[in-house]
């Protein structure tokens, strides 16, 4: 790529280790996979006991078939019936929001497998992710505009630096983080939220998997170039 990138300085404001991902298992979640395995008017328990009559009902299962239940109920379009057979006995014991082949279904993975951890104390691996603010601050305020329509890719090339070269991140994905397309990027970043704006930067907040980003908790403040992905306008 061209020299002439966009440059910003990157600061890490704040960093920390999760096992749950913020507001993903709700309510109405917990009542669904209750009617799933049977359970009489789930609408008549109090919020507050949701989660705990969900485990318990769990624990009446077999582990594999708990696992089926959560992954029919996050996969029922993505997955066939056979696929979450198979995914449901390698969750015991893979990791399978690292191993698996399919990025987009990683986050799923990652939800089906930290609430089957809690259900079974342990029997299913162990999850985390991670949680971070980071502050970009433009050379040229202009340049904000890289974040303005999908910023998980420019993003993604902002914090790669921060990591050591030898990261996954890095090694993996050497050829979307120089290139034009970075389409995983949406997947390697769960949740993301542009907060604080000023004239010339802005501030995400940032929850990934520890498997790709963990090592960005040692990243000094350093400057870096980044870009968007190139838009590719379809004739008609």
């Amino acid at each position: 790529m061209s020299t002439s990138l966009p440059k910003f300085t990157v600061e890490r404001l704040s960093f920390s280790m999760l096992t749950e991902l913020p507001n993903t298992w709700q309510d109405r979640d917990y009542k669904a996979l209750l009617v799933k395995m049977n359970y009489e008017n789930p609408e008549e328990i109090k919020a507050s006991e949701l989660k705990e009559m969900c485990l318990m009902s769990f624990t009446d299962l077999e582990p594999r078939e708990a696992a089926e239940v959560v992954l029919g109920y996050l996969f029922s379009e993505q997955l066939n019936a056979g696929q979450i057979e198979n995914l449901a006995h390698q969750m015991l014991t893979e990791r399978l929001w690292e191993e698996n082949p399919e990025l987009p279904l990683h986050q799923g993975f990652y939800q089906a497998t930290q609430l089957l951890h809690d259900a079974y104390n342990g029997t299913f691996p162990s999850v985390k992710a991670v949680e971070f603010r980071v502050k970009s601050t433009a050379e040229n305020p202009d340049d904000l505009a890289v974040f303005a329509d999908a910023p998980a890719a420019p993003l993604l090339r902002l914090l790669a630096p921060g990591l050591p070269a030898n990261a996954l991140l890095n090694r993996l994905f050497s050829t979307q983080l120089e290139g034009p397309k970075f389409d995983e990027a949406q997947f390697i970043i769960w949740q993301l939220t542009a907060g604080e704006k000023t004239a010339d930067s802005i501030v995400f907040d940032v929850v990934s998997s520890a498997y790709w980003l963990e090592e960005f908790k040692y990243a000094d403040t350093y400057e870096a170039p980044t870009h968007a992905d190139v838009v590719v306008v379809e004739e008609h």
